[in-house]
Formats: structure tokens, C-alpha cells, sequence
């Protein structure tokens, strides 16, 4: 198992690319149904391109960052889902969180969170927003909070987090510029 980066190049310690690996003893590549371009791209070299990001640190550790494809980029940083989502997990109101992204009208995109408060709970979105500002760098506080009653999920409970992108901003979501709250930097 390797970490590399976009040109297949070993990335340095603390540096974040793909995590792949090739096959262990009788295991082989699975390939896309009707689809070899994909499948060629999934292993190609003859390595498994996991499809997620991670670092290995100066102990050798490996840690994960996020799934590529919901890894986010706003205004020049890159964000992970990951990371956002267990800083707003972590706040008394939030069961479980989603965090995507949503274009933005200056290029690039916008971070936004759809959240499942606990049994009873209400949520000021001023609230969550300064509990976020003060445990994460600014460009990754959501600029769009959205409470939900459930996440998309699939039978294995995980986020759909497609179909969330695909609704995007709503009528019923909160968006921290319209409010007028400026973050410190």
C-alpha cells in the first residue's frame, strides 16, 4: 500500500494523496460491468486506486482524510468533508452531519451542511457557526446549514451524499452570507 499523488509519485510523509494497493494472495481486481476504460483506470499500473485520501505520518501511521470524489475545494483550500463533519458532530445539538459541496457563484465551491439535530434538540445556526469557527480554519465553516429530518442513505447506512449535492441549496436552507455573518479570520 502506497499514498501518491495525482502523477502516481510516492507523496511525502504528512503530504495527502490516493491511498492504493495491489492485490494480496489469491485476490484479484474486480472490473466494471461493460466498462474496461473505467476498470483500466481503477488499476492501472497494477495498482487498486481506493478512491480515498489519506497521509502516512513520520511514524509510518496511515491516517484517512476523506473519499476523493467528497473532498472539496473553496477559494484556492482543499476541504475535507471528513474533518468538517466531526467538528459539527461534535456539537451538543447535531446527531450526524453531512457535509458537500455546492457551486459557487465565484468558481470553485461552496461548503454546505445537512444535519440531523438529536431527539428534542433545536438549533441556532449562529450558534453552530461560531462552535465551528472556533475549532476549524475559517474557509472550511459551511457557508450553508440545512436541518433535515434523516439523510439519504444506502442499505449499508451510508450518506448518499449525490443525492444531497444534487438538491443543492434549498428554500429551507440557512446561508451565513444572506445573514450577514462574517467570519474572523
Amino acid at each position: 500500500m502506497k499514498i501518491v499523488r495525482k502523477d502516481d509519485t510516492e507523496c511525502d510523509p504528512d503530504e495527502v494523496g490516493e491511498i492504493i494497493s495491489r492485490p494480496v494472495g489469491e485476490f484479484s481486481f474486480a472490473s466494471y460491468y461493460k466498462n474496461p476504460e473505467a476498470t483500466e483506470e481503477k488499476t492501472r499500473g497494477g495498482w487498486l486506486r481506493s478512491g480515498d485520501l489519506g497521509y502516512r505520518d513520520a511514524d509510518g501511521w496511515l491516517w484517512f482524510v476523506d473519499r476523493k470524489k467528497d473532498s472539496m475545494r473553496r477559494r484556492g483550500e482543499n476541504i475535507s468533508s471528513f474533518e468538517v463533519e466531526k467538528v459539527i458532530n461534535g456539537h451538543e445539538s447535531v446527531l450526524e452531519s453531512a457535509v458537500y459541496a455546492v457551486p459557487s457563484e465565484v468558481g470553485e465551491d461552496e461548503v454546505m451542511a445537512s444535519l440531523v439535530l438529536q431527539p428534542g434538540a433545536e438549533l441556532d445556526p449562529v450558534d453552530l457557526t461560531k462552535w465551528c469557527e472556533d475549532r476549524m480554519a475559517y474557509f472550511m465553516v459551511p457557508r450553508y446549514l440545512r436541518v433535515v429530518d434523516s439523510l439519504p442513505k444506502t442499505e449499508t447506512h451510508r450518506v448518499q451524499k449525490a443525492e444531497l449535492r444534487t438538491e443543492g441549496v434549498t428554500d429551507d436552507t440557512w446561508d451565513r452570507e444572506e445573514a450577514g455573518y462574517e467570519l474572523k479570520r
